[in-house]
């Protein structure tokens, strides 16, 4: 099938999400998971060091300052679902505000990041990458405060892996996510607000519930 933004856009607000066989497939599919991996906002795992880590990394997080640089850095692997066709919808959805990317840089080089689709109050996980230690991990504690600063109800992974359950990502079922779903497509939240970003404040919010 070949996809419009819109109809993108669509299909993350009625609960299902697209993917590609592998970098060079040429079709997509839409995916309507059983189980839907979430994070929820106020369960982020943060252990002793990983919290050391966001204190003494002496990286610079950012938002939506390189999204294409994102989305390729997590396109560049042997196996990927995010094929030529993907790249350019989040690109273009990323231009009309619906796409957003957290950066983590060492200096001047980007070094890991996560990015996802928004509608109202759901923030829609799409992928993540790491080329230093532990990066994604501070990707997504630094993503976790941001969600939690600024309203959002959702937090959206689409599938459970080891490395998310380890952080404090759980399954709920298709008929409970969907619930959730409408009740954050129904409020609203600004992901692109400015934040107090110092690992300090960081740290001593996502743990405060955690």
């Amino acid at each position: 099938m070949s996809l419009s933004p819109e109809l993108l856009l669509h299909g993350y607000s009625i609960g299902i999400f697209p993917m590609a066989e592998h970098r060079d497939a040429a079709e997509l599919f839409w995916v309507d998971p059983k189980f839907r991996g979430i994070f929820p906002l106020d369960g982020f795992h943060v252990s002793r060091s990983l919290a050391r880590r966001i204190r003494n990394c002496g990286f610079t997080v950012t938002i939506d300052q390189d999204f294409n640089g994102v989305v390729d850095g997590c396109a560049d692997r042997a196996d990927t679902w995010i094929n030529s066709e993907l790249r350019e919808l989040y690109l273009q959805i990323h231009q009309t505000g619906f796409a957003h990317s957290l950066e983590i840089w060492d200096k001047d080089q980007l070094v890991g990041g996560v990015y996802g689709v928004t509608l109202g109050a759901a923030f829609f996980g799409e992928s993540m990458f790491s080329r230093r230690t532990d990066a994604s991990k501070i990707a997504l504690a630094y993503l976790v405060d941001r969600l939690r600063q600024t309203e959002f109800r959702l937090f959206d992974t689409q599938f459970l892996t080891a490395h998310l359950a380890s952080l404090g990502a759980i399954e709920i079922p298709r008929a409970q996510y969907r619930q959730e779903l409408d009740e954050a497509l129904n409020a609203s939240a600004d992901f692109t607000a400015p934040l107090d970003q110092s690992p300090e404040g960081v740290i001593q919010r996502i743990t405060q519930t955690s």
